[in-house]
């Protein structure tokens, strides 16, 4: 391997892994390996097609701005896709830093603030600075259609979209988002610019973690540059700060943010603020900015339920264009039971594997490759402990179930054991049927379908079926 290349890639991953997760970086970015360096030209071997297609997908433009960071502006990257054979005769993949959708960055243009982190070297201070010049910092990844909506953020994801067609209009100024770890506090957020954008092309938004504001800060204090600062930021239509609880320990940005929330919501302009908690909760964030974080509205994400993570796991495959057996999605979905961060980095090791390894995704594969994600004391539920659960729930006797019986609880709890059997065991229709009285599988088809009709309809009995699906998920813990 030509040392050149070599440092020029290693240099590139401390960088990336400072950026990426560090379960993405290893499935990534670890087996790539560097072939060749010739002038600007970069080429990297990765392990097959579904490989290149991600990397192409997910991480061009951080590819794009470390690569032009090493090898300048008219910096060129090349795949090399390693094919069944082994011969080395396949021709590399060509394509240009930074590839089709995103804007290159040129050492004269403003280059506030990168994503990259550097420090930030005073970028206010540029001849005939205009409002359009300002990059909004949005992941285009991050929209509304890719936001499944539940019980779990509906308040939040509607909030959102009425802030995103009128910003700065509504009561909801500022909209503090607020919840755990990968419940997607900033994909909503980012959803609400990009939303922005694309209703109003004109309004100018930046999106900023509350770290790289007060790294600015501290740099151009440094500078003598603090006005220039402020200056800047009052410039933005539509403010998005990420992670807010961060300025717990930064007193003097506290005073900065101050003075610019104050400007931008008398000019009626929009904040939109994330933090891993509610405003009320937020220690060592000054009381004044408290009571303005209190203006708007305050909404927060939870822990998605079973059926919007198969909603969410299903519209990922849709939109990558996978498929995966339905009892795979199930058991992913009943396992993971975090935060949707954890969610798709479960569905993403499964599909990396099933690449490298060459084998078709199947219960099997998925048990042996999540078992990192998955508590190790879960164990199968049956039919049975189902069909009991639910008995002890509705008071119903166990034997009444199997029963012919046209009275409405016993129908109804007979309905519900079906329709978690159904979602929670990898037993066929025929089989579920079977445990209820020799019934066929088209009676267990009804069945589901019933609940389903109710839960939409019927909120006290939605409430009941919710509840006993947690029952049901915490028994397999």
């Amino acid at each position: 391997m030509d040392k050149a290349c070599e440092t020029v890639w290693n240099n590139c991953l401390n960088i990336i892994k400072d950026i990426v997760e560090w379960q993405h970086y290893k499935t990534w970015f670890e087996p790539i390996t560097p072939v060749l360096l010739k002038s600007n030209v970069l080429t990297i071997q990765v392990p097959s097609q579904f490989f290149y297609e991600y990397i192409e997908e997910h991480y061009v433009n951080l590819l794009a701005k470390t690569l032009k960071r090493e090898l300048g502006k008219d910096a060129r990257l090349e795949y090399r896709i390693m094919v069944d054979s082994g011969n080395g005769k396949n021709l590399p993949l060509m394509m240009d830093v930074p590839g089709q959708g995103y804007k290159s960055y040129s050492n004269n243009e403003m280059d506030f603030p990168l994503v990259i982190n550097n420090p930030v070297k005073n970028p206010f201070v540029i001849p005939g600075l205009k409002k359009m010049q300002i990059d909004p910092q949005l992941n285009p990844v991050y929209v509304f259609d890719a936001f499944i909506e539940g019980d779990c953020n509906r308040v939040a994801r509607r909030a959102g979209k009425t802030v995103a067609e009128k910003p700065g209009s509504t009561s909801f100024n500022p909209l503090v988002i607020y919840g755990g770890v990968g419940l997607g506090k900033t994909h909503l957020a980012q959803a609400i610019g990009n939303e922005v954008k694309r209703l109003n092309n004109n309004k100018v938004v930046l999106y900023v973690s509350s770290e790289k504001f007060i790294n600015q800060f501290v740099d151009h204090s440094r500078n003598n540059a603090i006005n220039d600062f402020i200056h800047f930021y009052q410039l933005i239509d539509v403010l998005i700060i990420d992670d807010v609880q961060f300025f717990n320990r930064a007193e003097k940005s506290q005073d900065a943010f101050f003075a610019i929330f104050n400007h931008l919501h008398q000019s009626g302009k929009q904040l939109i603020l994330t933090s891993d908690k509610p405003p009320k909760d937020l220690e060592g964030v000054q009381e004044r900015l408290l009571s303005r974080f209190r203006w708007g509205l305050s909404a927060d994400l939870q822990i998605p339920d079973y059926d919007t993570k198969i909603e969410i796991l299903e519209r990922k495959m849709k939109n990558d264009g996978l498929d995966m057996p339905k009892e795979v999605v199930k058991y992913i979905a009943y396992n993971i039971q975090n935060n949707i961060r954890e969610l798709e980095g479960a569905l993403i090791s499964l599909l990396a594997q099933s690449s490298l390894n060459k084998r078709e995704i199947d219960l099997e594969l998925a048990k042996k490759v999540l078992r990192n994600f998955i508590k190790s004391s879960s164990k199968e539920i049956t039919i049975d402990t189902i069909q009991k659960m639910v008995c002890d729930y509705f008071d119903v006797p166990y034997e009444k179930l199997l029963q012919k019986t046209r009275k409405r609880e016993i129908v109804q709890a007979r309905q519900i054991s079906m329709f978690l059997a159904k979602a929670f065991t990898k037993n066929s229709l025929k089989t579920i049927g079977e445990h209820f009285g020799g019934r066929d599988h088209t009676t267990v088809i009804h069945s589901c379908q019933t609940v389903k009709d109710l839960m939409d309809t019927d909120t006290l009995f939605k409430e009941s079926v919710i509840e006993l699906q947690q029952k049901v998920q915490l028994a397999a813990m």
